[in-house]
C-alpha cells in the first residue's frame, strides 16, 4: 500500500480509502465486516462512510453503514488502527428529509456529530465532512452553474466553522473536509477559517476517466491550497470495469438494483468506456485496474475511495494501486478524453 498525509496533518491514510455507502443494502453485516478485516490486512487504513448511507437513502435503512462499522470496531477493538471520515447531509431536500429538514447549523451539526458517533461505537471521527453545499449549486450530475430563484441559503460559513470548531476542540472530531464542493464554496471556507477558525483539509468530489471536471479550477485549488482530493466514484458506479458494456454484468450489479442511478450511463458515457476498455485490454490491464490507476496517480490526490459488493472486486481495487500508467497509456487516455470530454458529470 501507499500512503499520503491528510493535508496539513501528520495523518497517514492510505492511497485506497475503503467505501461503505453499500453496507446494509446491497451487503450484509458479515460481508462489511469481510471488507473491513480484508483491507486492514492488506494496508487500507481509511474508511468513510455518512449518516445517510447506505445508497439510496431511506428512512428504513439510514445509519446502518455506519453501524456495521461501529459493531466491528466493537468486535475488534481495531479503533487505533483506522483513519475514519464521516459526512453530515448538507442542504435539505426529500432524499433527506427523513434524516432532518432543516439546514446546517450549530445545533444540526452537534446532533449529527453525537448520533454518528453512537451509530461508530467511538469516541471521534478523524475527518467530518460537509456532504454537499447547502445552497443551490450545480452538484451531483448537474454540469453547468445557474442561479436558482428558489435558493434561500444565507451565507453561514462562519456559523459552519464556528461548531465545527467547538466540535474540534471537545474531541469530538480532529478534522473537517467538504464533499462535492465548488472552487467558489471551498475558497469562501478558506477564507472565512483565516478568522482564527479551523481549515477545510479535502475535498470528497466525482472524479474518474468519465468526469475529470476536477481537473479546472478546484484542481488549481486543491495544488495550491493543499486541500487533496478525495475522489469518490473512480469507477462510475462499476462502468468502468466494462461489465456492463460486455453484458456480463451479475443480476445483483448496482445499475441493474438502482437503474435510476443513470449518471455513467449516456451514449457518450457508452463510447467512451468502449475506448478506455480497448487501451486497458491492449496493455495487458483490467479496465478497473487501467481506471483506478489513473485516479491514484494524480498529483491532487489524497486518496480514491473504492466501493466493492465483493472480496474478488475488493482485491482487485487495492492492487490497482501497484499500477503506475506509462506515458504511451496517458497519452490514449487523453485523446479519448480529448475526443469526448467529461460525457458524465
Amino acid at each position: 500500500m501507499k500512503y499520503s498525509n491528510l493535508p496539513n496533518t501528520n495523518i497517514k491514510v492510505s492511497k485506497i480509502c475503503l467505501g461503505t455507502m453499500t453496507w446494509g443494502n446491497q451487503n450484509t453485516e458479515a460481508e462489511g465486516h469481510a471488507q473491513m478485516d480484508y483491507a486492514i490486512e492488506h494496508g487500507v487504513n481509511f474508511f468513510d462512510t455518512a449518516e445517510m448511507y447506505p445508497v439510496p437513502a431511506t428512512p428504513q435503512t439510514q445509519g446502518r453503514t455506519s453501524k456495521i462499522i461501529g459493531t466491528w470496531l466493537k468486535k475488534t477493538n481495531n479503533r487505533n488502527k483506522i483513519i475514519l471520515a464521516s459526512k453530515i447531509v448538507g442542504r435539505p431536500s426529500d432524499y433527506t428529509a427523513h434524516i432532518r429538514t432543516t439546514g446546517l447549523s450549530s445545533e444540526s451539526i452537534k446532533e449529527a456529530i453525537n448520533n454518528e458517533l453512537k451509530r461508530l461505537q467511538t469516541d471521534y471521527i478523524d475527518l467530518y465532512q460537509i456532504h454537499w453545499p447547502e445552497r443551490i449549486t450545480n452538484t451531483f450530475g448537474v454540469r453547468d452553474y445557474k442561479p436558482s430563484p428558489e435558493d434561500e441559503w444565507k451565507d453561514n460559513f462562519n456559523e459552519v466553522l464556528y461548531e465545527l470548531d467547538k466540535q474540534i476542540k471537545s474531541g469530538k472530531i480532529r478534522h473537517i473536509g467538504i464533499s462535492n464542493e465548488k472552487a467558489w464554496g471551498t475558497m469562501r471556507y478558506i477564507e472565512e477559517s483565516k478568522k482564527g477558525l479551523p481549515r477545510m483539509i479535502t475535498n470528497q468530489n466525482a472524479y474518474s476517466l468519465l468526469n475529470r471536471t476536477f481537473e479546472g479550477d478546484l484542481a488549481e485549488v486543491s495544488l495550491r491550497e493543499n486541500i487533496g482530493l478525495l475522489a469518490y466514484s473512480p469507477m462510475a458506479f462499476g462502468v468502468l470495469s466494462g461489465k456492463y458494456i460486455k453484458g456480463i454484468a451479475e443480476d445483483d450489479a448496482r445499475l441493474k438494483l438502482f437503474p435510476r442511478f443513470a449518471r455513467y450511463s449516456s451514449e457518450q458515457s457508452t463510447e467512451a468506456t468502449k475506448r478506455y476498455l480497448k487501451i486497458a485490454e491492449n496493455h495487458n490491464m483490467t479496465l478497473a485496474q487501467m481506471s483506478l490507476a489513473f485516479v491514484n496517480q494524480q498529483p491532487f490526490l489524497t486518496s480514491n475511495i473504492i466501493g466493492a459488493t465483493s472480496l474478488v472486486q475488493l482485491k482487485e481495487n487495492i492492487e490497482s494501486i501497484q499500477i503506475t500508467l506509462n506515458e504511451d497509456v496517458l497519452k490514449q487516455i487523453n485523446e479519448v478524453h480529448a475526443e469526448i470530454p467529461n460525457p458524465a458529470v
